[in-house]
């Protein structure tokens, strides 16, 4: 009744681990890396660790884009890859594009045997194997943005239902399950320096109930945020973060439980780093020297 994919709660600063049809959406290349551990303080507990990136192919509205994350909850870890691909469509003068993206890859299934406890006597060659699997991963999404104001994605990972079969003669019910994500922000002007960004996503993937995060930043001049936002029947989360020439940007997010493992956790950390590489910039690192 759980989902499969890894969560974060700084989905909103970087949608590429959310949704394919985002490669190549900027006018430069860009690579963030979340790292995320939950639930502080419990044994086994899970860890991610995402990196992203992708960057455009300007002459012909096309975006190119890779994902790599490891997720490790207790004796199981899944280990995937993926390469995307986007169409960027321009829709009138003011920046506003219509994308649709593509995503394919493998995923690595494991089980370290030593780290499980059989309910009834049976094979007890489980308890001393690390058992894994490869399986093919696909997606797709939809991205309709206009630049530094608003965005409206929704992506399907996982696309295609790959029995996973760990085992040998395993129950085919074993599968990858398709989620639904339905994401979106905008930004309104406080002032000249100062602006509010509201964003939200909702997550469906079935026989588990659909769930839904809600955020606020405030942003200073695009280089400080803070934030706050609420996953509901999960937690209320703290966000601050940097960007420091408009290149580094440093993320930081605290999650505050609001179920009863908080009785038994400190809380869930969450760190993301992000580079921009561009002309623009590379050309203010020369005149630097």
């Amino acid at each position: 009744m759980a989902q499969q994919l890894p969560q974060y709660t700084q989905y909103m600063l970087n949608e590429m681990a959310i949704n394919p049809a985002v490669a190549g959406k900027d006018d430069y290349a860009d690579v963030r890396s979340n790292n995320r551990y939950q639930w502080v303080g419990i044994q086994d507990a899970p860890r991610t660790y995402m990196l992203t990136l992708h960057g455009p192919i300007k002459t012909k509205n096309m975006g190119l884009g890779m994902n790599l994350y490891t997720d490790i909850v207790g004796p199981t870890r899944r280990t995937g890859i993926t390469a995307s691909y986007a169409y960027h469509l321009k829709l009138n003068k003011d920046d506003m594009r219509l994308s649709f993206g593509l995503s394919a890859g493998v995923l690595q299934w494991g089980i370290d045997g030593s780290k499980l406890t059989l309910h009834d006597e049976g094979d007890q060659k489980l308890l001393n194997t690390y058992q894994t699997t490869y399986v093919p991963d696909f997606g797709a999404g939809i991205y309709f943005h206009k630049k530094n104001r608003f965005y409206l994605g929704f992506a399907v990972p996982q696309l295609y239902q790959s029995p996973i079969g760990l085992y040998t003669g395993s129950s085919r019910t074993s599968k990858l399950v398709s989620q639904f994500n339905i994401n979106g922000a905008y930004k309104f002007d406080l002032g000249s320096d100062f602006k509010i960004e509201p964003s939200f996503l909702l997550k469906y993937e079935a026989p588990a109930p659909p769930k839904i995060d809600g955020g606020l930043r405030v942003i200073y001049k695009e280089m400080l945020w803070l934030g706050g936002a609420y996953r509901h029947k999960d937690a209320f989360t703290a966000l601050i973060g940097f960007m420091y020439n408009n290149y580094l940007m440093i993320g930081y997010s605290f999650d505050f439980s609001t179920t009863n493992i908080r009785k038994y956790s400190s809380g869930t950390h969450e760190i993301m780093l992000g580079l921009r590489f561009s002309r623009k910039q590379a050309a203010t690192w020369e005149k630097a020297k």
